[in-house]
């Protein structure tokens, strides 16, 4: 096993990785901004490191200075977390010729899955559903492009090859739209990305989006963790997630999740990923996979029992997984509320000094949270400060138990949208599950 590792990250999962090594008798450095030094999992942290000023960029996201914070430390390896430089292919590549682990996939997988069009090619050749789209990259030659998008049908939504995060996108519902929505979506692209790179793909109009949770050992095993539901969205950002996905048959899971498994296999993965899909009418429509952690990994662990992150850290010592597929067992419901600070109505962040704390309790609940009663939320990061967790033997008492567990949760001093939470909680279409990714904005008023 390692002996210790380097956490580059914040927050929540900063902390969750640090409860993790400490079970298994890793020793932990966290790595911090000058802005975070109160965090939780640095208070707690065997040693630490600050890294530089508040933003990101000089400090969460600076190569250099992480690889030196593992030098100066004697540490074995560097776990990215999420989000920051957790799917950057030229990190973890700098990680490992610089003699550390890279706590996840090697460099070659991350860029092969990072570009969109390689990603889908990928799948497709691994036997994994796609949507229908145009194959490669769109030239120049919008006469082509019009074919193309004829071809597939009408609405068509063009997508940045190297895009994330619900940006560099445009849905196009008539031939007309075409060529502009084209050009802007590229020149975004370019700004946003520095990859100018864009392609096609058929619209759907009201899919759900599921996920499947993989594991895999880089030496030919990989395993699928059932799904997660996480279709109640706000501008492409998951609000609320569940595993298992409601009204997804045994026989509908193994189906895609075998497939999934077998792609690991075949693009030889190593570490913890998460295949994503949008649902529609019983077939499933694979659209990118994270080559990291997720942020609704702990829906996955409720119910499988499965804790992925000692299981990631196992995978980069070099051990196998350490269960078979037949040994994964569904049991019960979990559901995920993110709980952010910020304004329930207007969605502005709300930074400030957290005056008083109660964490909820109670049979099935999970509260996973750096914050604590006079910890001051920063403006510089994500306005994520925890995530509420319950489970249930059915998806009614892990709902049940997600209102109260909301009731009891007090964070005074800052906006947070507990409020919002809770009226999806109450809400008639999620209590019967099954609502596709527009539900929520539609009932928010939030249009396109």
């Amino acid at each position: 096993m390692l002996d210790k590792i380097v956490i580059a990250n914040r927050g929540e999962i900063a902390l969750r990785i640090l409860r993790a090594c400490k079970e298994l008798g890793i020793k932990t450095v966290a790595v911090h901004s000058s802005a975070d030094r109160d965090l939780k999992h640095v208070l707690l942290a065997d040693e630490t490191v600050c890294i530089g000023p508040p933003p990101s960029v000089k400090s969460y996201l600076n190569i250099p200075a992480l690889i030196s914070a593992a030098e100066i430390t004697g540490a074995a390896a560097i776990h990215p977390g999420y989000g920051f430089l957790s799917e950057n292919a030229d990190f973890a590549e700098q990680v490992e010729q610089s003699g550390f682990i890279f706590i996840g996939p090697r460099a070659e997988t991350i860029r092969l899955m990072g570009d969109k069009v390689s990603a889908i090619n990928a799948m497709k050749n691994a036997g994994v559903p796609c949507v229908p789209g145009s194959g490669g990259p769109l030239g120049d030659d919008m006469d082509k492009n019009r074919e193309v998008a004829h071809k597939i049908g009408y609405p068509v939504i063009i997508k940045a090859s190297g895009g994330g995060g619900g940006r560099g996108m445009r849905v196009v519902r008539a031939e007309k739209d075409l060529e502009h929505s084209i050009t802007m979506t590229r020149a975004e692209a370019k700004a946003a990305f520095n990859n100018d790179m864009v392609y096609m793909e058929k619209y759907l109009e009201n899919p759900r989006h599921i996920e499947i949770q993989v594991m895999a050992d880089g030496q030919g095993n990989a395993i699928y963790l059932a799904e997660r539901d996480c279709s109640m969205q706000r501008r492409h950002q998951k609000v609320v997630e569940e595993a298992p996905a409601p009204g997804i048959t045994p026989e509908l899971r193994k189906y895609i999740g075998e497939r999934c498994a077998n792609a690991c296999i075949e693009i030889g993965y190593r570490g913890a990923g998460t295949f994503e899909f949008l649902y529609e009418s019983g077939e499933f429509y694979f659209i990118e996979m994270n080559t990291r952690i997720q942020v609704e990994h702990p829906v996955t662990e409720m119910i499988t029992g499965v804790d992925l992150i000692k299981e990631q850290l196992r995978v980069a010592a070099g051990q196998p997984l350490s269960l078979k597929q037949d040994e994964v067992k569904i049991k019960g419901h979990a559901v995920e509320c993110r709980i952010n600070a910020e304004d329930s109505n207007t969605f502005l962040p709300s930074p400030g000094k957290i005056t008083r704390f109660h964490a909820p309790g109670g049979f099935g609940v999970r509260w996973e949270s750096h914050i604590y009663a006079g910890y001051t939320v920063p403006p510089y990061y994500d306005s994520m400060i925890g995530k509420l967790i319950t489970y249930g033997d059915t998806r009614q008492v892990a709902i049940a138990r997600m209102k109260n567990a909301l009731a009891e949760l007090i964070i005074d001093g800052i906006k947070t949208n507990v409020e919002l939470q809770m009226k999806i909680m109450a809400d008639e279409q999620f209590q019967k599950g099954g609502t596709n990714i527009h539900y929520l904005e539609k009932k928010l008023g939030i249009h396109e």
